[in-house]
């Protein structure tokens, strides 16, 4: 089992939509016997008293344009331990990668890249849609990253 996990600041916009579209792309390739998709944030700000709040109405309705339901996702925090569990940690910024490091430490087995990273784009960031308000650019700047890295994984992990 291959095990990803998409993380941004707080696991309520652009890594929830990373770990559906992820999850889409694999069903799509009749893959999802091979894969364990999740997604987290490194701050606790979506999470209150241990319950973390749902997928941001407007990344769910850019979702659900592409036919794609995020139903019953909960923003939950990235633990050290994680960094055992997954065999790729996938940040959206570089403030992200920063702060993914600050929790899990070292990133001694190079597990841990930048979505875009995965295209011809790199050094780049999945721009934060709280902020620009721009969902559906999000949308296709991370399906652009799952597609690439779904193509790499294939390719190393050679599934056939």
């Amino acid at each position: 089992m291959i095990k990803v996990l998409f993380i941004c600041h707080g696991n309520i916009c652009r890594s929830p939509m990373a770990e559906f579209i992820m999850k889409d792309l694999v069903t799509q390739s009749n893959l999802t016997h091979y894969f364990h998709i999740q997604s987290a944030a490194t701050s606790t700000e979506e999470i209150w008293n241990g319950i973390g709040n749902p997928v941001y109405p407007p990344a769910k309705a850019e979702l659900a344009r592409h036919g794609i339901s995020c139903e019953g996702k909960h923003a939950v925090q990235v633990t050290k331990q994680d960094y055992k569990e997954y065999d790729y940690l996938i940040v959206m910024d570089t403030n992200n990668l920063r702060n993914l490091k600050r929790i899990v430490g070292e990133d001694k087995d190079n597990k841990i890249t930048m979505l875009l990273d995965h295209t011809n784009r790199l050094g780049q960031s999945i721009a934060d849609p709280w902020y620009t308000g721009e969902f559906g650019k999000t949308y296709e700047d991370i399906l652009e990253g799952c597609k690439a890295l779904l193509n790499k994984i294939v390719k190393a992990e050679q599934i056939t």
